[in-house]
């Protein structure tokens, strides 16, 4: 019998409302069944709101030391079930082992990470204008905060966004994607077990549209926390604007590689094949365009059509696979689509460009490695995110051109360069329009100490992981302790 998962609410599992459900299918073999979680409405909602918000006043009493305290706790549980998170990975989101363990280290380095922000939730104090005056800042909390999940990074992704809030002060609700929830539904067990006070943490299970709509209208939510697509990041922003709620994104990228004639090409083949193919090109980080310049554009890519050629595509528990099954049916016609519009629009496809079926292959959604040469920069395949495995070559004959196409772009999330000249790296450095920039390496995603995400369309200035976080899930308050026993104010002049 399918096992039936429930949503997490004032610190008690419980059944939808509606108790509906919705199916949690393994992309490496669609006709699995990994369980049916709560397909919940407006009313679930409702109920974790309220959890949450009633939550809040005591948790921001509770010091951030303390809160720090509860944070290593959960960290250790997560160790302890490291293995068990990443196998359920595996199968729901169809990531290989190594990477579905690494999300979940990730998860709890970040944990660590933000146990000890408990320690340093530091404020300013600072001169007034004013004699017997002292002038300070503080940190508070926002309040109740929705945290909208994608499921390219199940742990990695729901931890950058849980834990800065938690520490800070926060009560959170939870909407994690609809193809990874079992994931999120260790968390919740593991922060049960860590005895986090009712109603700081709310999992609320559902579509965009039964659940991510009520939430992000939803009155007393005071910031909304999403990544993901940046067409339901606009709309969101939107929404939240007409409300004033705080709102923080991390969107799009079409990341480029600019491999200059001085680099080393083997590194910057292996690293643009990793970066672009790794789990089947599925990442907000993902290698989307290259540009290489034409001294060494045929050694390249000679190298390049070459070790692409050579990856094996398969399910996600297979021995020695590189690239797996792309999440589900939706995104395998969009990827499809993209393909078959770039061969369309007579754009010429070195490697791949197809659907694979027959065997083993018939029980995903798989799509072999795409490499498509000589783009135009005007073309769907330049500008657009696709997010799977389908590459987009071009040439320039300059430092100066290839850094122009790399900001040639509405996206800028990463950009990387390859070059063994100091002076280029670090003009690049100056020059490229991206949050993120790599010399020398894949495009990859953020370690947790440092911020991560984009300019442009990737983003609305906010940064997640790191210190930086703790700026979004906080609000500066002043204050002002005046012993003068005078009424003084800095802006009225006093006549001499």
């Amino acid at each position: 019998m399918t096992k039936q998962f429930q949503n997490y609410i004032n610190g008690e599992f419980v059944p939808s409302q509606g108790n509906k459900f919705f199916e949690n299918k393994n992309p490496s073999h669609k006709d699995e069944i990994l369980g049916e979680f709560p397909k919940s409405d407006i009313s679930d909602v409702d109920a974790a709101v309220s959890a949450a918000k009633q939550a809040q006043p005591e948790w921001e009493k509770v010091t951030s030391p303390q809160r720090g305290k509860i944070l290593f706790k959960i960290a250790e549980l997560m160790e302890q079930k490291k293995d068990e998170i990443a196998k359920a990975i595996v199968k729901e989101m169809a990531k290989p082992l190594g990477s579905a363990q690494g999300d979940v280290q990730s998860g709890i380095d970040l944990c660590r990470y933000m146990a000890g922000e408990g320690r340093r939730l530091f404020g300013q104090t600072t001169s007034s204008e004013l004699a017997e005056r002292t002038a300070q800042t503080r940190r508070v909390p926002v309040g109740v905060c929705a945290l909208i999940t994608p499921w390219n990074a199940p742990m990695a992704a729901i931890a950058w966004k849980v834990f800065p809030a938690i520490i800070a002060g926060n009560t959170v609700i939870l909407k994690p994607s609809k193809d990874t929830p079992e994931t999120a539904n260790f968390l919740a067990e593991i922060l049960h077990e860590a005895e986090l006070p009712k109603g700081v943490f709310n999992l609320v299970h559902g579509t965009g549209s039964e659940v991510g709509d009520p939430l992000v209208q939803h009155k007393d939510v005071d910031l909304v926390s999403f990544t993901g697509s940046t067409e339901v990041g606009i709309r969101i922003n939107e929404i939240c604007a007409s409300r004033l709620a705080s709102v923080s994104l991390e969107m799009g990228g079409k990341n480029a590689v600019l491999v200059l004639d001085d680099a080393d090409v083997d590194t910057a083949v292996d690293a643009v094949v990793s970066g672009a193919f790794s789990l089947a090109g599925q990442r907000c980080s993902s290698t989307s365009r290259v540009i290489v310049q034409d001294s060494v554009y045929t050694e390249f890519m000679d190298k390049l059509t070459s070790k692409t050629k050579s990856l094996k595509v398969g399910p996600a528990e297979g021995e020695g696979v590189d690239v797996i099954p792309v999440i589900n049916e939706q995104q395998y016609k969009d990827i499809s689509g993209a393909i078959e519009n770039a061969k369309t629009a007579g754009i010429e496809c070195v490697v791949g460009g197809e659907a694979l079926s027959g065997g083993a292959y018939d029980e995903g959604y798989y799509i072999s490695p795409t490499i498509f040469v000589d783009v135009p920069q005007s073309s769907a395949l330049w500008r657009k995110e696709i997010f799977g495995p389908v590459l987009a070559v071009a040439r320039c004959s300059s430092f100066e051109q290839g850094i122009d196409m790399v900001n040639d772009s509405d996206f800028g999330l990463i950009s990387s360069v390859f070059t063994s000249d100091v002076t280029k790296a670090q003009k690049a450095m100056d020059m490229v329009q991206t949050g993120v920039c790599y010399i020398n390496a894949p495009t990859f995603g953020s370690e947790v100490h440092l911020p991560f995400g984009g300019l442009k369309l990737s983003g609305n200035g906010h940064r997640e992981p790191g210190a930086g976080s703790i700026d979004v899930f906080t609000e500066w308050q002043t204050v002002y302790i005046d012993y003068s026993g005078e009424v003084q104010n800095s802006q009225t002049v006093t006549k001499k």
